[in-house]
């Protein structure tokens, strides 16, 4: 995204007109259209964004942070980042004089990566073209706790962890607070507090469903934690060993004693349920005792696979958050042949671009 793009007295403008392209794509499908309203949950304007990456570019004895213009392709110096959370743009300045004025750590240092909260818990790594040595490590010490950071350094096949690889996050649901636990380097949700309207939609539109839920793609926990309370057993499934371990520390933390965590992708979960094949991740799971009534799919920017769109159509219930509106109508051509469009929501997780995070509820016909 470039800079000149941000403009908060045209954001209305811009998420108008990106809502409409999504409304315009739902007349695709041939089933049926939806008869429900489109839900629109608007950003902060500024200060939203809990990650950002910057290159960092040498000019004689000064660095800066840089962005590439995309027209000129030339680096764009910055001090300040005006979508990214207040608590990114107070540690810009200070970690780059610091970095500049230091030759051992301004040395073939090549990017900077910072991840924040809402709670303002914030880790940067710092990545070289160099390998980091115990010298590293003592001039850049003195810096993480004067900024009060955690700082992890990286270059090829290397990683040094100041304290902590990870960030704790809270996020209110409802009144309710939950507790994450986010690493560096795992997928977080960017926009914490849109974050936290689309985890009070998806509970709010699943409230009064008996039975359990299945999801996919569950990643640290985001949405788990809320949508246990609205079932009597979960089951959920992502690929990412740090990320099903992060989600199982989350549900420990939160106190949350309904849900149990497989390893897999969801193609391996589909020959599971369907007996295909036996899997030792699911050993002590015995997939029969779920009465699954539900089930949420919050899939990367391909979408559902052809047999998982199949599978999912056994369920009463769909819950769908989708990042890319194109995939998304393509598998909703499928799932609207079987189910009901019952609510639609439009999240702007990302303002001033042309992506834009969706919603859909289905319910068998």
């Amino acid at each position: 995204m470039s800079i000149s793009n941000v403009s908060p007295e045209q954001y209305q403008q811009q998420l108008d007109e990106k809502t409409k392209r999504f409304q315009q794509s739902l007349e695709q499908l041939d089933t049926e259209k939806p008869s429900c309203p489109l839900d629109i949950f608007a950003s902060p304007t500024s200060h939203y964004r809990l990650r950002a990456e910057f290159k960092v570019w040498h000019e004689g004895d000064n660095s800066h942070y840089a962005m590439t213009d995309r027209e000129t392709k030339k680096p764009i110096f910055i001090d300040s980042f005006p979508i990214a959370a207040q608590r990114i743009n107070q540690l810009m300045p200070p970690l780059m004089e610091a970095i500049s004025s230091n030759e051992l750590l301004r040395r073939k240092c090549f990017q900077v990566e910072f991840l924040s909260t809402l709670t303002e818990d914030t880790i940067v790594t710092l990545i070289y073209h160099k390998p980091l040595s115990d010298d590293w490590i003592e001039a850049i010490t003195p810096i993480k706790e004067k900024l009060g950071i955690h700082i992890i350094g990286r270059s090829r096949k290397q990683k040094i962890v100041l304290d902590r690889d990870y960030v704790n996050e809270t996020l209110t649901v409802n009144d309710v607070q939950y507790r994450y636990k986010q690493i560096e380097g795992s997928f977080t949700q960017p926009n914490g507090k849109v974050c936290e309207t689309m985890l009070e939609w998806a509970v709010n539109n699943s409230q009064n469903v008996e039975g359990d839920l299945l999801e996919l793609y569950c990643g640290n926990g985001n949405f788990t934690l809320p949508l246990s309370k609205n079932f009597n057993k979960v089951m959920a499934t992502e690929i990412s060993k740090t990320s099903v371990n992060a989600a199982k520390e989350n549900l420990t933390t939160n106190n949350i004693e309904n849900v149990t965590i497989a390893r897999m992708s969801s193609e391996e979960f589909v020959q599971a349920m369907d007996k295909v094949r036996s899997f030792t991740r699911l050993k002590e799971v015995e997939l029969d005792d779920y009465t699954f009534s539900t089930v949420f799919v919050d899939p990367p920017r391909a979408g559902l696979d052809s047999e998982t769109v199949k599978m999912i159509q056994r369920f009463d219930n769909i819950i769908y958050i989708s990042c890319n509106p194109e995939t998304l109508v393509g598998n909703l051509k499928i799932l609207c042949q079987t189910h009901t469009i019952k609510a639609l929501a439009a999240f702007d997780q990302f303002p001033y671009t042309d992506h834009l995070e969706t919603g859909v509820i289905l319910s068998i016909k």
